[in-house]
């Protein structure tokens, strides 16, 4: 799916903030709000794009008609839909339905699900082996309740070691997460087979109880370095796992990019600590 929504600079878009977008950020916003409105039509949804950008595109540049018919045919090909064929029209309204304009909320606590459609944006335009999630989650009263994070690109050799075997047991596939507050956190593979012939592949996950700092394995951006860490100043680094490490030495992984994923890795102990530099905050003039 990926590889067929980047095919074409004219599928890679700028928004008015200078951020960077593809017709996945749409398509997939798309696809599960239309799926949520389905099941869930009393709960709206909170999302970050809507179709204002398409249709001023499209308006403006005869060419952008492909961006719509993108979308659309991504759309299509995915979404469950038992009644008439879905129009253009019908898929730039479930992208509206968690647009900024979509919902309105007063004082009180609300109810809502909150998606972020492709969260780590560089990590999907780089492609490969880049990690880059799909964040989906419910706010009730005012309070998270349910996460949900599916990370195609995260394999049992993407970073550090595992012992979930719903990961191990799946090379080559993506990650599905799920977290309820009070009951845990649960993966499985994003196998189309498996989620068919295996109703048992849920298995639930933890952080690693590892409480030993050179036994730790260590995580940050793939933007940073292990220099730029304040921790560097007591102990040095390696990414040799098998390297013999002291007390004074830990073992470091740097290919966690901006997305939800190191969130994710830490959850089902993939890794033990995540470490991010906080920012200089900016003066504005």
């Amino acid at each position: 799916v990926r590889a067929s929504m980047l095919v074409g600079d004219e599928k890679i878009l700028e928004k008015n903030d200078q951020t960077h977008v593809t017709i996945a950020d749409f398509g997939v916003q798309a696809l599960i709000s239309f799926e949520l409105h389905q099941l869930f039509p009393s709960i709206p949804l909170v999302a970050e794009e809507d179709s204002a950008f398409i249709r001023s595109s499209n308006a403006a540049d005869s060419k952008s008609n492909t961006l719509v018919e993108s979308i659309s045919s991504f759309f299509t090909k995915h979404v469950n839909n038992n009644g008439p064929p879905l129009t253009h029209d019908d898929v730039l309204r479930a992208i509206d339905r968690g647009g900024k304009d979509a919902v309105s909320f007063d004082s009180n606590p609300a109810t809502y699900w909150l998606l972020d459609p492709i969260d780590g944006t560089k990590g999907f335009l780089k492609g490969e082996d880049s990690l880059y999630v799909v964040g989906l989650a419910l706010v009730v009263d005012g309070k998270l309740a349910v996460g949900v994070m599916g990370c195609p690109n995260l394999t049992d050799t993407t970073v550090g070691d595992t012992e979930d075997e719903s990961i191990a047991a799946c090379p080559g596939h993506g990650i599905l997460m799920v977290s309820h507050v009070g009951c845990g956190t649960w993966t499985r593979p994003m196998s189309a087979d498996q989620l068919t012939t295996a109703p048992d592949i849920w298995k639930r996950c933890s952080v690693d109880p590892c409480s030993v700092a050179h036994m730790a394995r260590f995580c940050i951006v793939d933007s940073h370095t292990w220099d730029m860490m304040p921790l560097s100043a007591h102990f040095s680094s390696t990414m040799d796992e098998s390297e013999p490490r002291d007390e004074n030495k830990i073992l470091l992984q740097n290919s966690c990019g901006g997305s939800l994923s190191k969130y994710l890795l830490v959850a089902c102990g993939r890794m033990s600590v995540f470490i991010l530099l906080a920012r200089a905050e900016k003066l504005l003039k």
